[in-house]
């Protein structure tokens, strides 16, 4: 059966994928264009059928939206200073697919299984998909954008003793096909201690089921949680995380993109800027748990984060509840237990300090697989796409090994000598033991979210820095980036996807073909920063993930779209303003204005 063909095939659903979509959109009005995903309803983490109880965004009302499409209030009925319910969130994604033609475009319950990239000058996918009605068909895309998400693949471990539990196991990812273990569980353990491990275990406290919270003494501690206004001055964290002012203080190695060089290095360049630097960070932290309580009650305190505010990414997460947390700690209606789950036997969890828990439920929230869900072909292509992957499998030769090593070296030296203070690395748990043998699979060789593999080496954090694959322009990745501006992250990342794909980014900053050695250097450099910066979190080698490094990434990809990367008016509203997506609403028709007297880059 001859092969269906499309102009661009957009892989995932969710924010990204459906930003990206609207966007190629936008620049290819003309071309052919389909989304795939695999779920039953759109919205990746946002899916109807993804959506548990309690669930709300931890961003407020006004910062979580596309900045083309306002969630108004009028339609969506969500009010300033509140938090958004999931549901609210799916059907806002809905509605932006419907209002920029997207919608229609869309097939559900189609997953990608694999994409083979095609030799010759046109290059181009050859996908093979699977659904519900049909069996394995063949789609070509002339353009791939992968936008499968960070939180596709979830990885369940496997306990000694599981097959005698007798109560439900899953995954936090299955949470909401076993919502009614709210109203039938006596007991429910959550392993872990993330956002969605404090969710859970206060959606079955507050549904009146005995929740215990063992968050693993070999792990990585209690993430960071936040009232959503801190500081003295009580500024709300995520405008207070977009402040171009306050960005200075992190140390950031595209930091410069702002355009304010000469702040960056007194602040991390000088003995001097580094103490205000480290006041700073310690102001912040100090606030965050001094708002919280932690000292105040012996239980309380187990939830105090074990690593510096500075170092954290965004598992950073706020208090977005409707009742105090805390204080259902202090009652005992959660039980909190710093630990290592031992195994499992009838109606009990066992502790690795003797304590035994009675449970009909383990709800493990254990994290993910870090690799997309596809299979990339022909074998070892994974390397030159630049997504992670096993050296084992990639088969270099010892001369490819030591110019990477090299550009590892020299990306180290760069970063350290720019920034001293990350020498200093933070002491946060010396018994670390990562979680790696996976439920159901025996193989020693099943990825989990500890498998040593290669970091993402993408350019700007979305496109292969590979001569070839540079010349054909045919593949990016959206969405394997992550901070508190998402969606406005979503969207320009959209628009310089279509640009790329034309050849449109302005010529000094363009990955041309014959670029390719000094991109790949920076894309070393910018993918290796995270080791450094963020040595814990999923930035350290997953993805890159960062907080207040957002607003010079976005400046960075204005800057090669060639559209001005200051949004304000004035020097002073540019450093105290606090960057929303209203501040990005115009960036399309700017770029199209633009692209009429810009010359474009030669294909």
């Amino acid at each position: 059966m001859e092969a269906e063909t499309f102009d661009c095939v957009v892989v995932g659903a969710g924010w990204y994928g459906l930003g990206a979509a609207k966007q190629y959109h936008f620049t290819h009005p003309s071309d052919s264009l389909v989304v795939l995903d695999g779920q039953e309803t759109l919205g990746g983490t946002w899916a109807a059928e993804r959506l548990y109880p309690g669930l709300k965004s931890n961003n407020l009302w006004g910062t979580y939206e596309y900045p083309d499409f306002p969630m108004a209030t009028a339609r969506f009925g969500v009010k300033e200073g509140s938090h958004v319910p999931g549901t609210v969130v799916h059907s806002y994604l809905k509605a932006y697919a419907a209002e920029f033609g997207i919608a229609d475009r869309i097939r559900l319950r189609t997953r990608v299984l694999s994409a083979e990239h095609q030799d010759g000058a046109e290059g181009g996918w050859l996908l093979t998909i699977s659904s519900d009605s049909t069996a394995e068909q063949r789609v070509f895309a002339r353009r791939l954008i992968v936008a499968t998400g960070q939180t596709s693949d979830a990885f369940l471990p496997h306990f000694d003793g599981e097959e005698s539990f007798g109560g439900r196991i899953f995954h936090a990812k299955h949470f909401p096909q076993n919502r009614d273990t709210l109203q039938t569980a006596k007991s429910a353990v959550v392993l872990g201690g993330t956002k969605f491990a404090w969710d859970a275990a206060y959606a079955y406290a507050t549904a009146g089921v005995e929740a215990h919270m063992v968050i693993r003494s070999s792990g990585h501690g209690p993430v960071w949680m936040s009232p959503t206004h801190v500081t003295p001055l009580k500024k709300w964290i995520e405008k207070l995380a977009n402040t171009r002012l306050l960005t200075w203080f992190s140390p950031c190695v595209w930091g410069e993109a702002d355009g304010y060089p000469g702040i960056r290095n007194f602040l991390h360049g000088t003995a001097l800027g580094r103490k205000i630097v480290d006041s700073f960070w310690g102001i912040l932290g100090n606030d965050v748990l001094t708002l919280n309580k932690f000292d105040s009650h012996p239980e309380v305190a187990k939830l105090k984060p074990w690593l510096d505010a500075m170092f954290v990414a965004t598992s950073f997460s706020l208090l977005n509840y409707e009742t105090d947390f805390f204080q259902l700690v202090k009652d005992g209606k959660i039980r909190v237990h710093i630990s290592d789950i031992t195994g499992l036997s009838p109606g009990k969890v066992h502790l690795s300090d003797s304590t035994q828990l009675s449970a009909d439920v383990l709800l493990a929230v254990t994290g993910w697989k870090q690799v997309p869900p596809l299979k990339f072909l022909p074998e070892g292509i994974e390397r030159e796409l630049g997504v992670p992957h096993s050296l084992a499998d990639a088969k270099p030769t010892l001369e490819d090994l030591a110019s990477q090593q090299d550009l590892l070296d020299e990306a180290d030296a760069q970063i350290l000598a720019r920034f001293p203070r990350l020498r200093r690395e933070p002491v946060w748990n010396e018994d670390y033991v990562p979680l790696t043998k996976q439920r159901g699979v025996h193989s020693a060789d099943a990825v989990t979210p500890s498998t040593p593999l290669t970091s993402f080496m993408l350019y700007r954090f979305m496109v292969p820095p590979s001569a070839r694959l540079l010349r054909a322009r045919d593949v990016a990745f959206v969405g394997f980036v992550s901070n508190f501006s998402n969606i406005i992250t979503a969207h320009l990342q959209g628009l310089w996807v279509g640009a790329y794909f034309d050849g449109a980014l302005v010529p000094d900053r363009a990955p041309a073909p014959e670029r390719a050695e000094a991109l790949r250097r920076e894309t070393v450099l910018h993918n290796r920063f995270g080791r450094w910066r963020y040595p814990v979190d999923w930035g350290c080698c997953k993805v890159p993930s960062f907080i207040f490094d957002a607003v010079p990434y976005l400046d960075m990809l204005q800057r090669d779209l060639g559209i001005d990367h200051r949004r304000k008016p004035g020097v002073l509203a540019q450093v105290f303003g606090s960057y929303g997506p209203e501040d990005y609403r115009s960036v399309n028709e700017e770029w199209a204005a633009a692209r009429g007297v810009a010359e474009p880059v030669a294909s």
